[in-house]
This record gives C-alpha cells, structure tokens and sequence, in this order.
C-alpha cells in the first residue's frame, strides 16, 4: 500500500512552495465568508464579483503570482475551500464534514497531479485546530486511496501516483495537531488496507493470505497470532467452515490474533466473514454480479485491518481477532442441500441453501471464540445477506443483538466515522423460521426477514455473551456516494471497530 508522509510544522505558508496551498473558508451567523487573515482581500474581492460564496463543498482554485498587502505567497497552487455554516453543527456532522472537505482536496490533488498539500490551519468558530487537522486528514487519505497493482503504467506518463506529502501548517497547538494526525493516519491506512483485501481478485487473496497477512501484523506489533490448519479445523470440530470448505480445492484457515494490555482488562472479541469467493456452492448463484462475491470477505478484511491499528495504539481493553476463511465452491465433494453438519459445541443444522454459508462459518468461530476466551462482547461484521440491501440500501449497514447498552455504543462510533448503523429487531418469534424437523437448527429461514433470521441462526451460539452483528452487505461495496469513498470496496466498518475499541472504558458493560 502507498504511503503518504503526514507533517506537522508551524513554518509560515508564505515560505511553502509546493504544489498546493489549501485555505478553509466557513460562512458565519451574519452570512460572512471568513478565512484565515491573508486572504480576507481575495474573499472581498469574490464577494463583490459574486463568484465564491464559501457555501459547503464551493471551492475555486487560484495560480500565481498570490500578492496581496498582507502576504506574498510562492506556492504553485491556492485553493480556497468552503464548509459553508458551521454554526450549531454537532461533533459528528462536523466530522464528516471536514472529511468530506479532505476528501475534495485529495480529488483535486488527482486533478491537477499535485503530489504533495499544505493546509492552513486556523481556529475556525469553535473547532479546535486538533479536531480539523485529524479529519481532515482522514478525508485526504481515504480519498487519495487508489488500487493499480495490476496495471501495468510504464508507458503511461500521465499517471498520477498519488499525494506522496499531506502538511499541516499552524503556529499554536502542534503536539496535539501530531497526536490527532496520528490517530487519522491509523484509521484512514486501516480502511485502505481493508480496501485493498477487496480489491484483491479471488486468486490475489485466498485463506492463506489472511494468514499471511495476521502473522505479519503480529510480528511487527508483538501480539499473539494463531493459524489453524484444515487438520487442526477438523479435529477442533469447527463443523461450519469444514462444510463450506468442502468443495473448495483451497484449505481453510481459521486465524485469530491477540492483543493483550499490561494490566488485567476487559476482552472485545471480533469475528470476521473471511470468505475469499462466493460461488454459492451447489446453490450456484446467477452469473450476472458473482464477479462481485470476491468481496464476501469484506467482514474478515475490516477485523484484521482494524486489529492492525488497535495493536499499534495498544487500548486498555484486551481484543481478540477470529477470522474464519474459505471460499465456497461447488466442487465432486461439496456440501449440499439437505445435508446436516454438526458445529462446533455439538448443535446440528440442515442446510437448505449452500449459499448461506457466511453464518456456518461465524457460527463456529463465535462459539469457539466466547468458550476459548470468556470476552466482556462480541462483535461480528459480515456481508452476510443481500437482504439488508432491500431494506436498508447501501446508506447504512444494519445492526442486531441481544444488548442495548452494545448496540448503542457501536452506533455512536458508527455515527462518529460516517458510518451509519440501523437497527433491526431481533427476537424468539424469528427463531421458529429456523426451526428443524431434522436437525437442531436450520441454515434458511426463507425470504421473509432474511437479515434477521440469519441473525437469529448466529444468536443460538453466542448464548447471553453481550453480542452484536453488522451485517456490511449494502456497505462494503457500492456504499453511498462520498468524496473520501471510492467505487468499490469502502472498507467499511474498519474505522467504527477502531473508534470502538478507543472509547471502551473497562467495566462498562457492568455500569
């Protein structure tokens, strides 16, 4: 993944020649646009001309030479960037407001190859200098995200490679700036790498990637990693994913990772749907869209993402990360309709559709995960149904669980990071769509309620285990249109698992 070098420094704009000169502008309760000093004369001049009115997301872009009375600027380039009226906005629309202005930035880095940014950072109202510097650099990161490994630009010099310098230029407030930054820089590389997992085709990321990839986290962050084997699969009984891994000439891998704080501490359990490829099984999905189930991952990808940043920021809650990974081919040996298998812990359950294996493999890995490891709650994100798309579309990933308290405070990090969760109802009266004649439990509860029956199958193995699941289906790809979220995978749920983890306070699910 491309690397972008993020500065903190309280040298004058005036000195900074570089290809881009960023200023903000907001419009105050008399209708003003107001700016940092040296360009109130420009914004006097546009007002008379009418041609930049500071409104939310207006920008224009300026070349030189930049003199005014006041200052004499040598940058190449100076754009001016308007958040329109900030006046009474909460935390988090103004979160996502300043993201969305990064994310401009980064587009007209792109636009005019400008690889390296300055912004001028100013109070601006009552937004500290700390909090615009951390989200706007969460905008220009994600926003600058692009995904070329296999395209070959040799003989394409106009390819822009993307911002290789983000600076932020203040002369108050610079060991909290580079604090905040910091924090953006974990969140917003995270999301990439998630991306990049997505991105990846179904022969470019397989089980053994995930792997690979968890054991390099561990090494370089010093946490415990875990990797077992089909073998070892089979003699732990994770019935669920040997099932979905039956047709699949690729082994199955069931990963988990480790970060323990210094001090006894309250443990997070994640769980992420790592299945590399999607075919359906026997229950062959339509050829039309399955190009796209190489993103049935995405649930996986964030967790081990997230898992990343949350080794190197080292919270006081411990967490634990499990990843069950296969793919779901409908090879000589694949499970099919009708059959019963047995999960881990000894339930049973007929499966009627093979393309409803993501819950065969969580299943597993939750309740191996709550008897292994006794978390305070579980977290488990998958692109689970393509029901939560009828209800919900791809402007909020939906929610279920057995805990108020859980629901609500994954919802605020959600909110926080622009990544909007919806709750769903969840209880016994769905249950009875999953009820077997034959066997424990059944792995379809037909199309009514999709979403939540496949929620209710997941609920018989978290037992009372304060539990949650988000189901990324509508989110993972082709998530509402942002200037910080490219066509594709979003990586979503990645940040909202770090934002999370970084608000928990040990003992609060007691309180």
């Amino acid at each position: 993944m491309k690397s972008t070098k993020v500065i903190v420094s309280k040298s004058r704009v005036e000195n900074y020649s570089g290809d881009l000169l960023v200023c903000l502008t907001t419009i105050d309760e008399d209708g003003a646009v107001q700016g940092v000093d040296f360009i109130q004369p420009t914004l006097k001049a546009f007002k008379m001309k009418e041609e930049f009115s500071g409104e939310k997301g207006e920008f224009v872009l300026l070349y030189p030479p930049f003199a005014n009375k006041t200052v004499k600027l040598k940058c190449k380039r100076l754009l001016l960037l308007g958040l329109g009226e900030i006046h009474g906005k909460g935390d988090d629309q103004l979160r996502e407001l300043l993201r969305s202005s990064g994310g401009l930035i980064a587009q007209q880095c792109k636009k005019n190859h400008a690889e390296e940014v300055c912004i001028a950072l100013h109070k601006i109202d009552t937004i500290k200098q700390p909090f615009t510097a951390e989200y706007l650099t969460e905008g220009v990161l994600l926003g600058d995200y692009n995904f070329s490994k296999y395209k070959n630009h040799a003989e394409d010099k106009k390819t822009y490679s993307g911002l290789k310098k983000l600076l932020f230029s203040s002369p108050i407030h610079l060991s909290s700036i580079r604090k905040s930054v910091k924090r953006a820089t974990n969140c917003a590389d995270s999301a990439s790498v998630a991306r990049d997992m997505a991105n990846e085709p179904g022969n470019g990321w397989t089980p053994s990637h995930f792997a690979m990839y968890a054991k390099k986290i561990a090494k370089a962050k010093k946490i415990k990693c875990k990797v077992f084997n089909k073998a070892d699969i089979i003699r732990l009984g994770l019935g669920g994913l040997i099932a979905v891994n039956k047709g699949s000439s690729e082994p199955p891998k069931f990963i988990i990772l480790e970060y323990k704080p210094d001090k006894k501490a309250d443990t997070i359990l994640l769980v992420g749907k790592g299945l590399t490829f999607d075919s359906g099984g026997i229950s062959l999905k339509p050829p039309a869209g399955m190009m796209d189930m190489k993103y049935d991952m995405c649930g996986g990808g964030a967790v081990l993402a997230a898992m990343e940043a949350i080794a190197d920021e080292r919270p006081e809650a411990g967490v634990v990360a499990i990843i069950p990974s296969t793919d779901n081919m409908a090879g000589s040996n694949a499970l099919k309709p009708g059959d019963i298998i047995t999960h881990y812990g000894g339930m049973t359950s007929e499966i009627e559709n093979t393309d409803a294996e993501g819950r065969l493999i969580l299943a597993d890995a939750l309740a191996y995960g709550i008897e292994r490891y006794k978390p305070t709650c579980v977290i488990d994100l998958a692109t689970l149904t393509g029901a939560v798309i009828i209800a919900l579309g791809h402007h909020n990933t939906g929610i279920l669980g057995n805990n108020d308290h859980l629901i609500n405070k994954l919802t605020e990090a959600g909110s926080a990071c622009g990544e909007p969760l919806w709750r769903l109802p969840l209880g016994k009266e769905y249950e009875k769509q999953i009820k077997s004649e034959v066997a424990d439990i059944k792995n379809t509860g037909g199309k009514a309620a999709g979403t939540i029956t496949a929620a209710a199958y997941l609920q018989k193995f978290v037992g009372d285990v304060p539990w949650a699941h988000l189901d990324i289906a509508g989110t993972a790809w082709d998530f509402t249109e942002k200037t910080y979220i490219p066509k594709g995978p979003s990586g979503t749920g990645t940040r909202t698992l770090i934002e999370f983890v970084r608000r928990w306070r040990n003992g609060q699910m007691n309180g």
